[in-house]
């Protein structure tokens, strides 16, 4: 079984997805931490209502971001997971921290490759439906190998179509149904391939 630590400073609401489908065994996974850096962040009680241990790691007055991104490495290696799953982690990692998990580290991002990297991404895209006439934009699961923005080796991708009739809000609900359906089958997926290749990180590529 795929051990999977969950880094998340939202809601959690894509962390439930992963919670739900471990619960299910339709992903054979076990989340074994919950790492944040908001101690405020409802994946917190999602974790906890899970019986998922949790770690609160907040950046501390004057620190670094080199001295951060170490002490949350640190963290993150006692659960010795096979994969750390970007879910809402609201904070660029640098190699201090991706260089002790290569090939490891997948994020969810909501926009098609090379669209709308950094945040705000689903905002940014209905904004061009009126300006540009867009129709559709989309969600991926891609690794995270280096210090680039959403550009890593795509795992899976979907299109999600921007209707005429959409406001900000329906849309924005229905890329975060496509969130929560995509990193589960892109979890599902990565995990299999660890399976196959008896846990040989370097031959992760898709």
């Amino acid at each position: 079984m795929t051990k999977v630590a969950v880094l998340a400073s939202g809601s959690g609401t894509n962390l439930q997805a992963l919670i739900d489908a471990c619960t299910t065994r339709w992903l054979d996974a076990e989340i074994v931490a919950v790492i944040t850096d908001n101690a405020q962040a409802g994946a917190i009680q999602r974790a906890r209502d899970a019986g998922i241990e949790v770690h609160v790691v907040e950046k501390v007055d004057n620190e670094t971001r080199r001295e951060y991104d170490t002490r949350l490495a640190d963290v993150v290696q006692q659960m010795d997971p096979d994969l750390v799953v970007l879910a809402g982690f609201m904070r660029l990692l640098s190699m201090h921290f991706l260089s002790h998990f290569p090939m490891r580290v997948i994020n969810l991002h909501p926009a098609l490759p090379g669209e709308f990297p950094g945040i705000n991404a689903i905002e940014r895209a209905f904004s061009e439906r009126d300006e540009l006439g867009r129709t559709h934009s989309g969600v991926m699961v891609h690794f995270v190998p280096d210090e680039g923005v959403d550009d890593g080796p795509v795992i899976e991708t979907r299109e999600v179509p921007i209707y005429p009739t959409d406001t900000l809000e329906t849309f924005t609900e229905r890329m975060h149904q496509t969130e929560h359906a995509l990193i589960v089958s892109a979890v599902r997926q990565v995990a299999e391939t660890f399976i196959r290749h008896s846990h040989q990180p370097e031959e992760l590529t898709p």
